[in-house]
């Protein structure tokens, strides 16, 4: 889990994409706020979702597994719904 919290977060800090950084482990706010805007057909099968989990404000975007797939196709500003700066190749859609 670390090591993909720190895969996302090192290429949106790269890319100087802002965002906001919500720890589930020390923060229950957080933790419940996470549980109840991961959709049902995008939950484990038991248990909780487990992080890293990208979120646009309350859409959710999906996990780290969508992201990667995304990042792999040059999709990521697709995928987080942003707009791609001018000239990049990152903001072909999938």
């Amino acid at each position: 889990i670390k090591k993909q919290q720190q895969d996302v977060l090192g290429f949106l800090e790269a890319n100087k994409i802002e965002f906001e950084e919500k720890d589930i482990a020390a923060n229950e706010e957080n933790r419940k706020w996470m549980r109840e805007n991961v959709p049902e057909d995008s939950r484990p099968a038991s248990g909780n979702p487990l992080p890293p989990r990208l979120f646009n404000d309350s859409r959710y975007l999906g996990d780290y597994n969508a992201f990667f797939e995304a990042r792999e196709n040059n999709a990521v500003y697709a995928f987080l719904g942003l707009t791609a700066p001018p000239g990049s190749k990152v903001g072909e859609h999938l």
